[in-house]
């Protein structure tokens, strides 16, 4: 029983947390633009291979 009084606040804790990270990352704009990322390899652009 006393496992479950140590495992039961942790995993309320990792949690809000995982909440608390998710927030962060909607209010700094992380999920604004999903599908520029897939679509920026489509078009064209005139930079040249680093290789010479």
């Amino acid at each position: 029983m006393s496992t479950l009084s140590f495992l039961i606040p942790v995993a309320v804790l990792m949690g809000i947390g995982g909440l608390g990270a998710f927030l962060w990352s909607l209010r700094n704009g992380q999920y604004d633009d999903l599908d520029g990322a897939a679509e920026r390899i489509l078009y064209e652009n005139d930079d040249k291979p680093l290789g010479g």
